[in-house]
């Protein structure tokens, strides 16, 4: 078990948040993540939050996991005063963070959410993993999936990935598989890449369009100049700043921003 004290950290907000789909709500404040081929337990009281796990993984693995090193409070000091919308966005998700996850698990997931909402993700995820993930079992003794590999996913048929409710996203899937399991695509070289250019290889995968390229450069490269613009966002955009969003006021830091305007906009919505 670790134990930390973490300001501008909430488990809540991050699990709501719409970058993670293998993070889920067993009590009020206790959560499960599943990431790569990793399992946690974390509950969290105020500012203090539990991880249960060995200190050896918590250092390697979560910390960077949770971007755990990066000062939040800045960005949202860094909110224009007068931006009474913006700044009432960071304060509701204050405790978001950008998370750090594997790429290949952003690609699949970000490619499955088109049209979608976070429910029927978060269970096609589960479909697929359960099914072509390897079995794992954690040191509590629970048993879960690792995320499929890019092998194990080229090896499954289109009209199987759609059994897994993938429905049209299934080809997308299944050919994005294909290429990076081959080694068409290298996604060791694309981490290397700046965000421009590793936009750009991402848009050359097929089901790949712009909104899904900064999703994926946002939450799995960390590139937080990344804005990605779906629907919920181009609407409050469209409401908020007719004259466009003051990009260059807060240039490497968009990516944040983005995350406290859907999560506002998630919220409101409901």
């Amino acid at each position: 078990m670790v134990v930390k004290e973490i300001p501008y950290f909430d488990l809540s907000e991050i699990c709501d948040s719409g970058q993670c789909f293998r993070m889920e709500r067993i009590t009020e404040n206790e959560f499960q993540i599943r990431a790569e081929d990793k399992y946690l337990r974390a509950t969290q009281e105020g500012e203090t939050v539990r991880f249960d796990c060995s200190e050896e993984e918590f250092e390697t693995f979560w910390k960077y996991y949770f971007d755990l090193e990066r000062d939040y409070g800045i960005y949202i000091e860094a909110i224009d005063p007068e931006d009474t919308y913006l700044k009432t966005a960071a304060e509701l998700g204050s405790g978001i963070r950008i998370l750090n996850q594997d790429l290949w698990e952003m690609i699949v997931s970000f490619l499955i959410s088109q049209q979608n909402n976070i429910f029927r993700i978060r269970k096609c995820i589960d479909r697929i993993s359960r099914r072509y993930g390897e079995e794992k079992r954690a040191a509590d003794g629970t048993v879960y999936h690792a995320f499929p590999t890019a092998e194990a996913l080229s090896q499954a048929t289109e009209e199987e990935l759609r059994d897994c409710n993938l429905g049209y996203r299934a080809k997308y899937v299944r050919d994005t598989a294909l290429r990076v399991a081959s080694g068409e695509v290298d996604l060791a070289v694309i981490r290397k890449m700046t965000y421009p250019e590793a936009r750009g290889e991402l848009l050359k995968l097929y089901g790949v369009g712009v909104k899904v390229a900064d999703c994926i450069c946002l939450m799995a490269l960390h590139e937080l100049s990344a804005f990605p613009v779906d629907t919920h966002i181009r609407q409050a955009l469209e409401k908020h700043y007719p004259g466009g969003f003051p990009a260059k006021r807060y240039g490497g830091m968009e990516g944040v921003l983005q995350q406290y305007i859907f999560y506002y906009e998630l919220i409101h919505k409901e």
